[in-house]
């Protein structure tokens, strides 16, 4: 089976949000053969360079949507009248008023956007269309039609300009040239790695050549945008003009896709909220590296018995503003106890938010000293992994006793299932899917309750029998379910459902350029109730019996 994995900002790139496992993934299932189509979030990933790439990648093919200009010829008069007519619509159904009818204004937005693709089709790429003049104006005219949310009509110039930079970044994949016979249209199935940007190449190739479309979320990416959305992000306009686009296409990839494989029950809600059928979703599970963390969990006694750990990315919804108030809770019945803060900060948010937690934990927590004459130090200690107090993420979660995650925000907890792996017991916020993952075998309080954070930490401090106990739980659950194999073992099955529901029907020719007969075999024509006929849409091309054979 050939494989067209979609990607935005993750695999192959070196440091993506989907790079482990769709690395996972790729090398798991040797029999089949992908083909990579990359969007990249910025330069910095691209000068990071590639993962190594196993052999059954057979192409990667990447695009830079941040820098997609006017790189094509100008529209003629009647294609931008086309185009004029389809951008229009297109924004008027991002506009239109919630009261109004779902049905139709998901057929009102995925027809504009179908129409937009077969006019980029038509005339070669809209990347200098979808930043002109006209493209500002139809968004103006959206904006000022009668129904349009009050934040849309108080849009200014510059909320019209920014909503349209975004636009033409998240049209991007419209103007690309990967649905010819020699790319998109020659796989047998399209696999998202997430929703948005990354789903509209599979959306398109499902347009004009049929090719079925898997998409995963392991990170709800509509959820992602609009918690990026907040109030300092931009202005009212731009947030509710973006919001309201982002779960149009949202909408649409949901309808569209033939099977949904979100990473936990959490992002099931949400994909079901925005109208994703519940028979066509399977939950399938991040595969986790399960040997990396095998010494650790077989050596439950290297843990520091009066040790805290907290493992992740630095940044505020993390909240580690009310883990160290918990902390300074707990070292009041428990005086000996320390805390590690192993982690990373992400971007300027990151290392501000880094530089407020030091700030916090210096007030909260003066450097103590065990005699008059020894020099002092904090109970609280801030690392990186790679640094001497944590030169392994192993060693890391090795080190504590109980480990801690103090989220307001979170998708699939990794932290908490690595933590799981290394059989350690665990205190968790109730957010995400993180109930879903401890299962029973951690204890889990309120967010942003830091007394009881604090009173869940002292009880495990206290008890080391049930921490064991706890542990061990963990470690049996997490080896069950996060597994590696497991993950690709549900993926290779849910290729093979596919394709026996919805298989690519491509007229096979031989070299004359003759029909050959029985080319496609007999079993690919397997009644159910999927196969129906309008997922079989477009005309694709013949394709040739060559050296490869026929697909």
């Amino acid at each position: 089976m050939r494989i067209g994995l979609l990607t935005e900002g993750g695999y192959p790139y070196v440091g993506g949000d989907t790079g482990l496992w769709c690395d996972r993934l790729v090398r798991g299932l040797g029999q089949h053969e992908f083909d990579v189509y990359a969007l990249k979030s910025g330069r910095q990933q691209e000068d990071g360079g590639w993962v190594p790439i196993p052999p059954q990648v057979r192409r990667v093919r990447t695009a830079r949507p941040w820098a997609a200009g006017d790189d094509g010829a100008p529209l003629g008069r009647r294609a931008r009248r086309r185009f004029t007519e389809h951008y229009g619509e297109l924004l008027g159904a991002v506009c239109a008023p919630q009261e109004g009818s779902a049905a139709d204004m998901a057929d009102r937005f995925g027809n504009a956007l179908y129409s937009l693709a077969e006019l980029a089709r038509d005339t070669g790429a809209l990347t200098g269309a979808l930043r002109s003049d006209h493209a500002v104006t139809a968004l103006e005219r959206a904006c000022r039609a009668p129904g349009a949310p009050r934040a849309a009509h108080e849009a200014r110039v510059p909320d019209l300009l920014a909503v349209t930079d975004h636009l033409a970044r998240a049209l991007c994949p419209l103007s690309l040239d990967w649905y010819g016979e020699d790319a998109l249209a020659a796989v047998d199935l399209c696999h998202a790695t997430s929703g948005g940007s990354a789903a509209l190449p599979g959306l398109l190739a499902r347009h004009f050549s049929g090719v079925p479309l898997l998409v995963t979320e392991y990170g709800v990416q509509l959820r992602a945008h609009y918690l990026a959305l907040g109030p300092d992000s931009a202005a009212p306009a731009v947030r509710a003009l973006l919001a309201a686009f982002r779960g149009r296409l949202a909408a649409e990839v949901y309808r569209r896709a033939e099977v949904l494989t979100p990473g936990s029950s959490h992002a099931r809600r949400w994909q079901e909220r925005c109208g994703a059928d519940r028979a066509r979703i399977r939950t399938v599970h991040p595969g986790m590296d399960a040997a990396r963390f095998a010494e650790v969990g077989e050596a439950p006694d290297r843990a520091d018995a009066d040790t805290l750990v907290w493992v992740g990315r630095i940044e505020p919804g993390r909240d580690l503003v009310s883990l160290l108030h918990a902390f300074a809770e707990v070292r009041k019945e428990e005086p000996h106890t320390r805390l590690r803060i192993v982690g990373v900060p992400v971007g300027a948010e990151g290392e501000a938010y880094l530089a407020q937690c030091r700030a916090l934990a210096a007030q909260l927590f003066p450097d103590e000293a065990e005699g008059l004459h020894a020099v002092g130090d904090n109970p609280v200690s801030f690392t990186e992994v790679g640094a001497p107090e944590a030169p392994t993420l192993p060693d890391a979660y090795a080190a504590g006793a109980v480990i801690v995650l103090s989220s307001v925000v979170e998708g699939f907890p990794v932290s908490l299932a690595e933590a799981m792996f290394c059989g350690r017991a665990t205190v968790s916020t109730d957010v995400g899917a993180v109930v879903e993952v401890i299962g029973g075998t951690g204890l889990v309080v309120p967010p942003r309750n830091p007394r009881a954070l604090a009173e869940a930490c002292v009880a495990l401090l206290r008890d080391p029998e049930r921490r064991a106990r706890l542990g061990a739980a963990a470690r049996a659950r997490a080896l069950e379910l996060f597994g590696v194999e497991q993950n690709i073992a549900a993926f290779h099955g849910i290729y093979l459902e596919i394709m026996s529901h919805c298989p690519v029907r491509r007229v096979a020719v031989d070299e004359a350029g003759e029909p050959l007969p029985f080319a496609v075999p007999a079993e690919a024509h397997v009644p159910g109730r999927w196969t129906v006929p309008t997922l079989l849409r477009g005309s694709p091309a013949p394709v040739r019996a060559g050296a490869e054979g026929v697909r």
